[in-house]
């Protein structure tokens, strides 16, 4: 009876520990948090800010978040390929923000592979200087966002993709005349061949 009652003490304290550690000593996953931006959650900036820093805890090596932003009409705003500085901070190129609230939202890729989407909101206000770029992005060539016009025309740059374009015309325009003239000369020559 002696030895139970001894075995009921040892095993309750252990049993608590051993609950403890299960919630409180979870491992730490390589989850991916966001610990900072530019703007940053509830900030004001200027309209007109056209770039963005988001810094994390650790991002995966060689993978980009995805960043997309909706302006306070609803619109999507235009948003480049963020370029990522370190293992925490990438930096993206936005088409001039708009005055009114805006909602950035992005997705990252955890170490464990786990995806994760979170957003957040800042306000573009008028009469505001629009916010400098943040000094971790300012050395970056950081991608143009797609503003649905293109310096690009037939996947070559636009005086060149125009200048191939006119140059296949002139060829098919060319073409197509001689064809004419030698169908035409043709029946001349089988006409008076006949008559």
């Amino acid at each position: 009876m002696r030895r139970l009652r001894l075995l009921k003490a040892t095993a309750a304290p252990l049993g608590w520990a051993g609950v403890l550690l299960l919630l409180c000593g979870t491992p730490a996953y390589a989850h991916t948090a966001l610990k900072d931006a530019a703007p940053a959650p509830g900030a004001k900036v200027g309209a007109g800010t056209s770039v963005v820093r988001l810094t994390f805890n650790n991002l995966t090596v060689g993978i980009a978040p995805n960043i997309s932003m909706v302006g306070p009409d609803g619109h999507a705003i235009p948003v480049g390929q963020p370029v990522v500085t370190d293992t925490t901070t990438a930096c993206a190129a936005v088409s001039p923000l708009p005055a009114g609230i805006i909602t950035l939202t992005y997705s990252i890729t955890a170490g464990d592979g786990d995806a994760q989407t979170n957003s957040f909101q800042f306000e573009a206000v008028d009469g505001t200087k629009p916010a400098d770029t943040p000094s971790l992005c300012a050395h970056l060539s950081l991608p143009a966002p797609d503003t649905g016009t293109s310096d690009t025309f037939l996947g070559l740059g636009r005086t060149t993709g125009v200048t191939v374009l006119a140059g296949g015309a002139a060829v098919v325009a060319g073409g197509g005349f001689l064809t004419v003239r030698g169908l035409r000369r043709r029946r001349v020559l089988e006409e008076s061949g006949t008559g």
